[in-house]
């Protein structure tokens, strides 16, 4: 087993590094035919913890896409609730917010939003008079509301035509307050907490900054945070891969639907030449599927909902986007394999339809090259990576990607960074071991986790580090 850890890597994904461990040769690569790469996270899809500053320049940048909130009368101090959590009646009348009492913003504008319920109904108002309701099961106008601000978290709500939300004496909201109110305690005065701020990603940092301030960072990143010279970097240090993850949008280059922003397509082919110019193979990694797999920022996720497997749309504009990038790249002497999913949630991805999925793409990538590797991704969560191990996926050329994160499991927490290095060296090591024994797929680690729970530690970070 190899890992390797360095100034550069660092560079990519502050200090999350790609571990490969492949008991078998590996065809098309230089030297001993072991799979050394890295992971060039944080490029093609954003993921704001990578590189944080790409979201600076956003108005209101606390308030993007998934941000989630809630609102408190100050006349009455009381919360406004969606009753049952959505699809009925707005009260403004419980003392502890919870669920009901939280809602998820989806921005139009720096300074209109729509407010999502914790059951997926939006609030809605038809016109100057009414009464709030939950009970819209898409946005629009009537759903659509402008947020003012001041300096001290309090807030104004406001309908399109200029008419202010306020507190009924019948604890309701209505959008009848007479003129236009101060900042001082009144039925249209509010106090906002925000309550998460969580997702930053291509869908936040595209509708936060919209299309064309978005396209000029993006095509800043893009064209600094991956070089060539970086591949004669690799090349020197004998790192013979890397895997580039990609988001859906990329198939619909140059003018992706909103509020993507096109451009990816020509770093990817850039990296594929800069790849064979330099004698280094490219994993292509599906990072984000329409929908989201997984409700995260790296998958696009809008608001932090996990869409893709409910939609049989969304599932065939996938496998769509896998023959776009299968026939693009499949006979490219530089292509080692493709990603079909990264990272599928084990709590909203049922089993049946990813292994369907999976079946699905590698049928796609065979018809397109026989020798790519198509590489499948084990669920996050409560999943075993047994069960796609022996789903009999395809034939050959077939890999299972493990993701490894001691950071984010609560079995975790009190251990020392000593008993996290034991158990990547007992357990870990262990369970590689026996399935790279087995008669079925290659097996390789895509994301590692290098972090871990340190409260009760202190952290130093090395420059470079090999374990051989």
């Amino acid at each position: 087993m190899e890992i390797l850890f360095g100034k550069w890597v660092v560079a990519f994904s502050l200090c999350c590094c790609l571990i490969f461990y492949v008991a078998h040769s590996v065809e098309g690569l230089r030297g001993d035919a072991k799979v050394r790469g890295v992971n060039l996270g944080g490029w093609l899809v954003v993921e704001g913890w990578i590189k944080p500053s790409l979201f600076d320049g956003i108005p209101n940048g606390d308030m993007l896409d998934g941000t989630q909130i809630q609102l408190k009368s100050v006349t009455l101090q009381k919360y406004v609730t969606a009753e049952n959590g959505g699809g009925m009646d707005v009260s403004v009348n419980r003392d502890i917010p919870l669920s009901w009492e939280t809602f998820t913003l989806w921005r139009v504008s720096e300074s209109e939003f729509q407010f999502r319920t914790s059951l997926g109904q939006f609030l809605t108002c038809f016109g100057e008079g009414c009464t709030i309701f939950a009970t819209a099961e898409s946005p629009s106008t009537t759903e659509t509301f402008e947020v003012e601000r001041n300096n001290n978290s309090r807030v104004h709500i406001k309908l399109k035509s200029g008419t202010y939300l306020q507190v009924s004496m019948a604890n309701q909201l209505t959008a009848d307050y007479p003129g236009t109110p101060g900042w001082d305690d009144n039925g249209a005065t509010f106090e906002m907490t925000i309550v998460a701020n969580n997702l930053h990603g291509d869908y936040q940092l595209a509708n936060g900054y919209g299309h064309d301030k978005a396209k000029e960072v993006l095509e800043t990143h893009r064209n600094s945070f991956v070089k060539e010279e970086d591949f004669n970097f690799l090349q020197k240090h004998k790192i013979n891969a890397v895997r580039i993850p990609v988001g859906w949008w990329i198939a619909f280059d140059p003018n992706p639907p909103a509020p993507f922003i096109g451009g990816s397509l020509e770093a990817l082919d850039n990296a594929f030449s800069w790849a064979e110019a330099y004698d280094i193979k490219c994993i292509i990694d599906l990072h984000a599927a329409p929908g989201s797999q997984n409700g995260m920022e790296h998958s696009a996720s809008q608001d932090g909902t996990t869409g893709w497997p409910n939609s049989s749309d969304y599932i065939s504009q996938t496998l769509d986007v896998i023959d776009f990038l299968a026939s693009r790249y499949g006979k490219h002497p530089a292509l080692l394999g493709i990603e079909l999913l990264n990272e599928p949630s084990a709590a909203s991805v049922p089993l049946d339809i990813l292994i369907s999925y999976y079946k699905q793409g590698y049928q796609i990538v065979r018809k397109h090259s026989s020798t790519t590797y198509v590489i499948f991704c084990q669920q996050i969560g409560n999943a075993d990576p047994l069960e796609l191990y022996q789903a009999n996926i395809g034939s050959h050329n077939i890999v299972l990607d493990l993701h490894y994160y001691n950071l984010f499991d609560t079995f975790f927490v009190n251990k020392s960074p000593m008993e996290n290095i034991q158990f990547i060296y007992q357990q870990r090591d262990a369970q590689l071991k026996v399935l790279n024994g087995s008669n079925g797929p290659l097996v390789f680690v895509g994301t590692p986790s290098s972090n871990f729970y340190i409260d009760k530690f202190s952290v130093c970070f090395q420059d470079f580090m090999v374990m051989c």
